[in-house]
C-alpha cells in the first residue's frame, strides 16, 4: 500500500478518535481531558497505535478506562470509517503536550535582562 494512503488513513483515524472519545461514558475517560496526538497503522491496517495525552486524572486509571472502552471505540471507528478491516487498537500514553506546557511555563518565568551595548576597543580582528 502506498505511504500517502496510509498517512491519510492515520489522519482520519486520529480525527475520528477525537470525536469518539467525547462519547465514551466511562468516568475514567470522560472526566480526564484526553487529546489524541497521533495514530499509526501498520501497513496491512490490522493494528493501530493510538497516542493520547491526558491532562487530568490518574494516568493508570485513564489507561484502564481506555482498555475497558476499547470494544466500543473500535465499533464506533468501524461505523465512521469505511475500511475493509477495522484495526485492533492499542493505546499509548504520550507526554509531549504536558512536556510542552512545562517548557512554556519555564520560558514564561524566565527573566531576561536588557542587553548592554558592546564596547569597541578600536582594534580590528581582520
Amino acid at each position: 500500500m502506498a505511504k500517502y494512503r496510509r498517512d491519510r488513513i492515520n489522519e482520519e483515524i486520529q480525527k475520528e478518535m477525537t470525536s469518539i472519545l467525547r462519547r465514551v461514558k466511562d468516568p475514567r475517560v470522560c472526566d480526564a481531558f484526553i487529546s489524541v496526538t497521533a495514530a499509526d497503522c501498520t501497513a496491512d491496517l490490522k493494528y493501530a497505535k493510538i497516542y493520547y495525552s491526558a491532562l487530568s486524572g490518574d494516568p493508570k486509571e485513564v489507561a484502564q478506562g481506555l482498555r475497558a472502552a476499547n470494544g466500543f471505540i473500535r465499533r464506533e471507528l468501524a461505523r465512521s470509517l469505511n475500511l475493509r478491516i477495522t484495526p485492533e487498537l492499542t493505546f499509548i500514553s504520550d507526554s509531549s503536550i504536558s512536556y510542552g506546557a512545562h517548557i512554556a511555563s519555564i520560558l514564561e518565568n524566565l527573566e531576561i535582562s536588557p542587553e548592554e551595548p558592546e564596547e569597541e576597543d578600536g582594534s580590528n580582528d581582520v
